[in-house]
C-alpha cells in the first residue's frame, strides 16, 4: 500500500511516499480503507524530532481517519466490511493515518456522521475528541457556565466553541480579527482580538478555560477565573501552573481514543450542532505541504490529505 513515511526526524522534506506492507487484522481488530487523513500539530511535532509517540517499525504520522472497513478481525461485532467509519486509533501509538489502510482495534472507531464527506469526517477525530474530553469529562460544563477558548478558530478551538455552546455555556473566543466572524458564526456570545487587548484586561468570572497555547497564556488565564473556576490546558504537563488561587483547579488533559466520544461527536453532527471547517486539502502525496502550511499556524479549522 502506499504510504507516507517519515525517512528521519526533521523537517517536512523528510515525509516521503513509499510502498510499504499493508497491515491485516488481529483478534477484535478492523481493516479500514482510508479515504481521507486529518492533520494535526501532534503530527509535525512529532515528525520533527519523534517525540515520545511508540512507533513502529516504519514511522508513519497520522491519527484522524476516514473510510471503510475492508475487513474484520475474530471477535469483531461491533462493524462488518463495507460499513463507513471514523475515528482516531491507536494514540499515542503509531495508527499510521497516513496511508492506504490502518489496523486498530474496532471500538476505536464510531459510524462515519451522517452527511459528512469522507474529507469532513477526516476533519472531526482528534481535535474534536480533545474539546470533548476537555470541556465534557475535565471540565463539565454546564449550562448557564462562562467559558474562555483560547485560538478559537483554530481546530481544536473552533470544535470547543460549539461543543461548549452545545452544553448551555456562554461562550467567549479569542482570536484574531480576521477570524471574528467564523468564531461568532460557529456560535461564540464574544469574541476577543488577542492582538489588540489582553484578554484577561477584558474578560472576567469565567468558569471554565480551555487553553491550547500554554505557558504564559495559562498563567493569564488563572487571572480570569471566578471561585470554583476550571483551566483546562492541552499542550502539555509543564504548562499546568504550578499554583493556583484556592478553589480554582487547573488540569493537563492528552487526547485519548474513544469510542463513545465519536458517537457523541456524532450525533452533534447530526443534529446541526457541529460543524468541521476545512481550511486545505490536498493529496497523500502532498503531506509535506500540509505541513509546511499547518505550522505557519495561520489555518482557519483543519487541513486534510485526500487518501481515495
Amino acid at each position: 500500500m502506499r504510504a507516507v513515511v517519515v525517512e528521519q526526524w526533521g523537517g517536512p522534506e523528510t515525509l516521503v511516499e513509499r510502498e510499504v506492507e499493508r497491515p491485516e487484522p488481529g483478534l477484535n481488530e478492523v481493516l479500514v480503507r482510508v479515504h481521507a487523513a486529518g492533520v494535526n500539530p501532534v503530527d509535525w511535532k512529532v515528525r520533527a524530532s519523534g517525540g515520545l509517540i511508540a512507533w513502529g517499525e516504519v514511522p508513519v504520522v497520522g491519527w484522524d481517519v476516514s473510510g471503510t472497513v475492508e475487513a474484520v478481525g475474530p471477535g469483531v461485532s461491533a462493524f462488518r466490511p463495507g460499513d463507513e467509519v471514523y475515528g482516531m486509533p491507536l494514540f499515542p501509538r503509531q495508527a499510521g493515518g497516513y496511508a492506504e489502510y490502518v489496523v486498530a482495534p474496532a471500538r476505536h472507531f464510531a459510524p462515519k456522521p451522517a452527511g459528512l464527506t469522507h474529507v469532513e469526517a477526516a476533519a472531526l477525530p482528534l481535535a474534536a475528541l480533545t474539546a470533548w474530553q476537555a470541556l465534557v469529562d475535565a471540565a463539565d460544563v454546564r449550562p448557564g457556565e462562562r467559558v474562555l477558548v483560547h485560538a478559537a478558530a483554530g481546530g481544536v478551538g473552533h470544535f470547543a466553541v460549539q461543543i461548549a455552546k452545545a452544553r448551555g455555556a456562554y461562550v467567549i473566543g479569542t482570536a484574531s480579527a480576521a477570524k471574528h466572524d467564523l468564531v461568532r458564526e460557529l456560535g461564540a456570545d464574544e469574541v476577543v482580538d488577542y492582538r489588540e487587548v489582553r484578554f484577561e484586561d477584558v474578560v472576567s468570572d469565567v468558569d471554565v478555560v480551555l487553553d491550547g497555547m500554554g505557558g504564559e497564556n495559562a498563567e493569564r488565564s488563572l487571572k480570569v477565573l471566578r471561585d470554583g473556576g476550571r483551566l483546562i490546558t492541552l499542550p502539555g504537563p509543564d504548562d499546568v501552573p504550578a499554583a493556583t488561587p484556592e478553589g480554582v483547579r487547573a488540569q493537563w488533559v492528552l487526547v485519548e481514543p474513544d469510542h463513545l466520544g465519536l458517537r457523541e461527536i456524532a450525533a452533534l453532527v447530526e443534529r446541526g450542532a457541529l460543524k468541521p471547517v476545512v481550511d486545505t486539502v490536498l493529496p497523500l502525496a502532498e503531506a509535506a505541504k500540509a505541513h509546511e502550511i499547518g505550522e505557519r499556524g495561520r489555518t482557519t479549522g483543519k487541513i486534510v490529505l485526500s487518501v481515495v
